[in-house]
């Protein structure tokens, strides 16, 4: 299917209707400025990212555990996409790892390496060993963390423990982080459902006992939890999150720890349970985030044009989850198609004393909740598109305004 044709026609339709509203603005400059912005090229676009990655609060785990352990799901509890995204998302990285990263390549917050075939027969743990040290030995200058997942009730460990030890001793400065998981496997047979947490069974006691012996000086800190699949029909489906999101951050400098926090707070972890209806407001959270950080940099890019390069990069992923393959451009054309009234009408409210030169003083809230009102604008855009409708501007006005009076609410504390 070419989705080319029909996008460049709306956006284009849809230009002429958003440049008239910013037309009649009484800040005549102020329109022109928002003309500029949304004109950064492909070329612009990739270097704004790629200093833009600079800055993030990246997180790089590494998955260290044997398949069906639980690395997915861990995957899957930190970001809220679905278990078919996860794993489309991942991607070879060397012969025994495969790496994701999220939210996108772009602008990374999470980046999760996984091993492949540990535990394995024919595995080669030495080429194994080899590649991981290879790739650590790369200085990327984002805080790192080994993620050892166990199941509660595997006690053939030897080769999984070997690998752990060589990890220690080579690099002792990454801290490592002991998962023991699927719990519900050694739940007494009366239990239907997971308790409160945390579990008081004496078989998990005694598990988890012995498994920290077994791992003993080769990791800082160790959490119980059961990740399953919606299917699996255990409430909740992410049991132990909130411990393991804390203990997972008691591991990791303050930013990265505060970025965690944000991907994974009460309101969105109340919602995990609907994974698959609410995979685009994660992703939505994930940029916000980006945005906030970004914003709060005072470098000489930290402007409007960096907001415009995050958010091209954002509807491109989100046009992805609606079927909808973008080119920057494309996606830069919806934006400016989506966003170009709106942002006039409320930058013109707002911020129009900081003309000129305003973009260097726009609050890490006011970037987040701007960010999140135009994803929420172009899910409604893509939704639109996929019914077969051709988009409403007012409709999306409206949606996008309401979002951004709860989104500044929500990311006042950013």
């Amino acid at each position: 299917m070419n989705n080319k044709l029909p996008i460049d026609s709306l956006v284009n339709t849809w230009n002429s209707v958003t440049g008239e509203v910013a037309k009649r603005l009484p800040v005549d400059r102020l329109a022109n400025s928002i003309v500029q912005w949304f004109s950064v090229s492909d070329s612009q676009v990739a270097e704004i990212l790629e200093k833009a990655r600079s800055e993030l609060p990246t997180t790089e785990a590494l998955l260290i555990g044997k398949p069906q352990t639980g690395k997915s799901s861990i995957v899957r509890a930190l970001t809220g996409v679905s278990a078919e995204i996860v794993g489309q998302g991942f991607r070879p990285h060397t012969r025994n790892t495969q790496r994701y990263i999220y939210p996108s390549e772009d602008l990374p917050l999470l980046v999760f390496t996984d091993t492949v075939g540990l535990g394995d027969v024919d595995q080669d743990t030495e080429a194994l060993i080899g590649e991981l040290f290879a790739d650590l030995a790369e200085k990327t200058g984002k805080a790192r963390v080994f993620i050892l997942t166990v199941k509660s009730n595997d006690f053939a460990t030897d080769s999984l423990k070997a690998i752990a030890k060589q990890l220690r001793e080579k690099h002792p400065e990454i801290p490592c982080l002991l998962a023991v998981t699927c719990l519900h496997e050694i739940y007494p047979p009366e239990i239907e459902n997971h308790p409160d947490y945390p579990p008081d069974f004496p078989d998990i006691q005694r598990a988890y006992e012995e498994l920290q012996k077994t791992f003993a000086g080769l990791f800082d800190r160790s959490v119980l939890i059961d990740f399953t699949l919606e299917e699996d029909a255990y409430t909740p489906v992410f049991y132990g999150l909130e411990a393991f999101r804390d203990t997972l951050a008691d591991l990791l400098p303050t930013a990265e720890a505060n970025a965690i926090h944000q991907l994974l707070d009460k309101e969105t972890g109340d919602r995990l349970g609907n994974l698959y209806r609410d995979v685009a407001r994660r992703y939505l959270v994930a940029y916000s985030i980006v945005a906030a950080t970004l914003a709060a940099v005072p470098l000489p890019f930290a402007t409007m044009p960096v907001l415009t390069a995050l958010q091209v990069s954002m509807v491109g992923v989100l046009g992805k989850l609606y079927g909808q393959v973008l080119t920057p451009s494309q996606a830069g054309g919806i934006v400016s198609a989506i966003a170009g009234g709106f942002l006039a009408q409320v930058i013109g409210r707002e911020l129009v004393k900081f003309i000129p030169g305003f973009g260097s003083v726009i609050a890490a809230s006011w970037a987040a909740a701007y960010t999140w009102a135009l994803g929420e604008g172009a899910c409604v855009y893509f939704g639109d598109l996929m019914g077969g409708k051709k988009p409403d501007p007012e409709q999306i006005q409206s949606v996008m305004k309401e979002a951004f009076a709860s989104a500044r609410e929500r990311f006042k504390r950013v």
